[in-house]
């Protein structure tokens, strides 16, 4: 059985990629987005749990997030995960319903911001390349084991790096777009 899975690689890069947009989803950009809340873990029942399972998370405005807390006795862990969570937004409670209003983003928290999508951006392409160097160490493997050919090996090590570099080129581009939203142009 041949080591090198086509397949396999292309969800490897592929999971990369998803991975970087769910962290960028989770920058704030000005707009208030559901994902801005995921990363945040509310300690609650004794167990550290993500805030969508103790809440209802929802954009009634632009500019606006509010968390509808299921069980009353939550409302002041919810309120403090999100004070404790870093995320420049000071919640508002009221009754069952926490208020986020979005502040406007100051020069300097854009340029942090952006500066922290190429980060996770350049954590996807070093995970892409990682995938890339497993497969060729694979079809090396598969070569040694004379279970490929030689030229089969130089047709799969351009199929891997023709994957790596299209996966790289849409990391890229999210990358990108996040930026400048992020710097509003």
């Amino acid at each position: 059985m041949p080591a090198y899975d086509k397949n396999d690689i292309n969800r490897r890069m592929h999971g990369a990629l998803e991975v970087l947009k769910h962290d960028l989803a989770g920058l704030r950009t000005g707009r208030a987005s559901t994902a801005l809340l995921d990363p945040i873990q509310v300690e609650v029942y004794g167990a550290n749990m993500p805030i969508n399972q103790v809440a209802t998370v929802s954009v009634p405005e632009p500019r606006l997030l509010t968390v509808q807390v299921w069980d009353r006795t939550n409302i002041g862990h919810v309120e403090k995960a999100i004070r404790n969570a870093g995320i420049g937004i000071n919640p508002i409670v009221d009754g069952q319903l926490i208020r986020l209003p979005i502040p406007d983003l100051t020069e300097e928290r854009r340029k942090e911001l952006a500066k922290l999508a190429s980060q996770y951006a350049e954590k996807a392409r070093v995970a892409v390349r990682n995938v890339r160097r497993d497969g060729m160490d694979d079809l090396k493997t598969d070569e040694k084991k004379h279970e490929i050919s030689e030229d089969e090996h130089k047709r799969l090590g351009a199929e891997v790096q023709k994957m790596t570099d299209e996966t790289i080129k849409e990391i890229d581009a999210a990358a990108h777009s996040k930026e400048q939203e992020i710097l509003g142009k």
